[in-house]
């Protein structure tokens, strides 16, 4: 049977939201992770738990409350009215938020882990030769953490990617525009298309597995070099 030109687009939208919302992630979660590691504020342990609790929490509840908060009357439905972006629910941008909040804690933890790995002797020495704040970031934190920030990347990606109940919440099913793979194989199992949906729940179950079967290499391969991975 293969795929329809709607699970292309589906597909395609997927892939454009995940990217989005990985490489935004990694721009926003690193210094939060950073600061994490090496804070050690009494408000260390609240802002550690808000941003993990997208894992315990249920994504209906998130999404209702990113949906009231993204609404004429939210605070972030406000700013974008203000700004002229109109209002962001139902919109792909609408979904690279929710993404963002949603998929956050598999970004920081793993880059927070491979800095607090790293320790402090290594910016202690580069600090001795003079580097600069952020030159001891790119040339010693950046290379000695790699590892965390490849398994922060892979994490964020595919954990986007398998999001449906948030995605549904704030982005509804509007095709080419919010109706992800994971919405698509819920049309088509309310419709009662099965075979439809078992071609894209298939190729969710072979990413899944290629994912974490090279998640489980990598980290292999870095432990039998002797070299944590720090996630």
């Amino acid at each position: 049977m293969g795929f329809s030109d709607t699970d292309w687009t589906a597909i395609w939208l997927t892939l454009r939201l995940a990217s989005t919302v990985t490489v935004l992630l990694l721009l926003i979660g690193t210094p939060i992770a950073w600061w994490l590691a090496k804070s050690r504020s009494r408000w260390k342990g609240p802002v550690g738990a808000l941003v993990a609790m997208p894992l315990v929490l249920p994504p209906s509840v998130l999404g209702f409350y990113l949906l009231l908060a993204m609404g004429p009357g939210g605070p972030i439905g406000q700013l974008t009215q203000a700004l002229g972006l109109g209002i962001l629910s139902f919109t792909f941008w609408g979904l690279v938020i929710a993404s963002l909040f949603y998929s956050l804690p598999f970004v920081v933890q793993p880059i927070q882990n491979a800095i607090e790995a790293l320790g402090e002797r290594p910016l202690e020495v580069a600090a001795t030769l003079r580097a600069g704040p952020w030159d001891r970031f790119f040339t010693v934190v950046v290379p000695q953490a790699r590892p965390g920030f490849i398994s922060a990347a892979i994490l964020g990606f595919a954990h986007t990617v398998g999001e449906f109940g948030v995605i549904l919440m704030i982005g509804g099913n509007i095709p080419g525009e919010t109706r992800v793979v994971s919405v698509q194989i819920y049309d088509y199992v309310e419709m009662l298309e099965y075979d439809r949906a078992h071609w894209l729940a298939g190729a969710m179950l072979l990413f899944s597995f290629a994912v974490l079967l090279g998640l489980y290499l990598f980290r292999q391969r870095r432990s039998r070099a002797g070299i944590g991975v720090g996630a």
